[in-house]
């Protein structure tokens, strides 16, 4: 039943774009002529589109262009047509006549786009519902003075991110290096952004991180790594000795009893000499 609802759509489809190329082969044929152009390439361009907003509201437009300039846009809620030059006023006062003309297009775009943009959403939820926090990491390089700065953001989800960094809480937009956003074999994403700083002001400075999955932008600095090795080797090292000191005195201590035990005579008992 699917797969027959599949190839009906697809069918019906097929034909909507075969009866367009029709259209749109005989506006072509009209502009040329309208704008006195003889042979060459040109183009007639139409976009349409529907919006459905958060808050249950709706929008849609719908526009052509020829030769890639803008001719002709609908305006839907006074059904009337902005013409962008003298040769589309023709046009215009041509779809104007005609009510039925701005009335089918305005019912598109709030009823039939409308309608199939819930059904792509619906398909769609999971993907567009999915949100993967990203793992942020700042790291810091120093040379002669200078710090090379950076924040990476691994594995979010979806892909818009805005990685900036502050100086004081304030953006410093132009002295940010930033990397494009890649995506990774899970399909989540990872980007980067970096800067270059004084050594001594390294303190100024915070990555501020934006994203869908985070409830508010997140604010993350650079600590420099502390130099724990030597402490950490120390403090097992001393350990170590402890428990083999422990050790071989419970060893010792041991040994020592059962010396003494084997040497002192049982109380009560006659010692006898063999004749």
């Amino acid at each position: 039943m699917a797969a027959n609802m599949d190839q009906q759509y697809w069918d019906r489809e097929t034909q909507n774009l075969q009866g367009s190329q029709q259209v749109f082969r005989m506006a072509l044929d009209t502009l040329q002529k309208r704008y006195n152009h003889s042979g060459g390439y040109h183009t007639w361009q139409e976009m349409y589109g529907c919006d459905l907003l958060e808050d249950g509201g709706i929008q849609g437009f719908q526009q052509y262009a020829y030769d890639g300039r803008d001719f002709i846009a609908l305006d839907k809620d006074t059904l009337t047509f902005t013409a962008a030059d003298a040769g589309a006023e023709i046009t215009k006062r041509k779809w104007e006549a005609d009510a039925a003309v701005a009335e089918r297009m305005k019912h598109y775009l709030e009823k039939t786009c409308i309608e199939w943009l819930r059904k792509y959403v619906e398909y769609g939820k999971a993907t567009l519902e999915r949100r993967e926090r990203p793992a942020v990491r700042v790291s810091g390089k120093e040379s002669d003075g200078l710090l090379t700065l950076s924040c990476r953001a691994h594995g979010f989800y979806p892909r818009s991110i805005a990685i900036s960094w502050l100086r004081k809480g304030r953006v410093q937009a132009q002295e940010t290096k930033r990397g494009s956003t890649a995506p990774n074999s899970d399909g989540t994403y990872h980007a980067w952004a970096s800067i270059e700083a004084l050594a001594a002001e390294k303190d100024e400075y915070q990555c501020r991180v934006e994203h869908a999955s985070l409830p508010e932008p997140g604010l993350f600095s650079w600590e420099p790594e502390s130099n724990l090795l030597p402490i950490i080797i120390g403090v097992a090292v001393a350990t170590l000795i402890i428990i083999v000191v422990i050790a071989g005195f419970a060893v010792w201590n041991s040994r020592s009893g059962r010396r003494e035990k084997g040497y002192a005579p049982a109380q009560g008992a006659t010692p006898t000499v063999k004749r």
